[in-house]
């Protein structure tokens, strides 16, 4: 069953064809995936489902469509249609931050343009001291917010970044948002599973792609208390063009770009100026 069903995502251009046959057939059988091959005896009605769910991948439909999950960090999120999936990249951006309210006494943390809820979700779990706000405009990615956010103490809003928390304007200590950052002119190189699947909301902004991110600009300078920071995720060909968003405005001090696993850059960071 795992040959076939990798042999047909590979030849649908799958990146990770074995992996997503293993995770699927992991989800229908509910034997772990590393525990397939010796311990999954799949029922006729699991081998129908799941030849079903490798039909619907080998058309680009995510794999967190189909399994209605994804791990962050060391949570397991409730995704699905509707929703922007967190990528591992993000994951890098919520340690930054969790990294730098070690330091704090009860520290104020704002997340912008929360989708799923999977950067709060991971500094409430790693970060207890913290007090937690994330707002999302989106009322589909809203619903899957608040029930990734359930029980952790966060509070999370619907409504529009430029006037969210007007309540906390000087005194929050970090803030965190990862915007829609794609040109609407670079429709072609955006792969299919983000580009049919995810909510346009959460991806497309503006002629040059930063067009959130100079709102994230505005609206963390209005949050943060003099000497804090700010973390705001970008595409990997905004390595100079994000960071020069915060330059541009003389406000900001300590504006550098920071690289992903892969080394390509991910995400600008920024200290409100005192």
């Amino acid at each position: 069953m795992l040959a076939s069903a990798t042999a047909k995502l590979d030849a649908a251009g799958i990146a990770s064809p074995a992996v997503d046959a293993e995770l699927l057939l992991s989800h229908v059988t509910g034997v772990p995936r590393l525990k397939l091959r010796i311990s999954a005896e799949p029922t006729p009605e699991q081998t129908e489902e799941f030849d079903a769910l490798v039909a619907r991948r080998a058309a680009r439909e995510p794999l967190q469509h189909l399994t209605g999950t994804t791990a962050f960090r060391y949570r397991e999120l409730i995704v699905g249609p509707g929703v922007f999936i967190p990528r591992p990249e993000t994951e890098l951006l919520a340690g930054w931050a969790i990294a730098h309210l070690a330091d704090l006494e009860d520290p104020v943390v704002v997340d912008l343009c929360t989708g799923s809820g999977a950067i709060a979700a991971a500094i409430a779990d790693e970060a207890p001291g913290a007090r937690v706000f994330a707002v999302e405009l989106d009322e589909s990615a809203f619903a899957y917010a608040q029930r990734n956010l359930s029980g952790t103490g966060v509070d999370v809003r619907q409504g529009d970044i430029a006037d969210a928390f007007a309540n906390l304007d000087g005194r929050v200590d970090v803030v965190v948002a990862n915007p829609p950052y794609i040109p609407l002119g670079a429709w072609e190189s955006v792969e299919a599973e983000a580009r049919d699947h995810d909510p346009s909301l959460a991806l497309w902004s503006g002629d040059d792609g930063l067009d959130a991110i100079r709102v994230v600009e505005e609206v963390a300078f209005r949050l943060l208390k003099p000497g804090g920071v700010l973390g705001c995720e970008h595409a990997d060909v905004q390595g100079e063009s994000a960071p020069a968003v915060f330059v541009a405005t003389g406000r900001w001090s300590e504006v550098r770009d920071n690289l992903d696993l892969a080394g390509r850059p991910r995400f600008v960071t920024a200290q409100r100026g005192l």
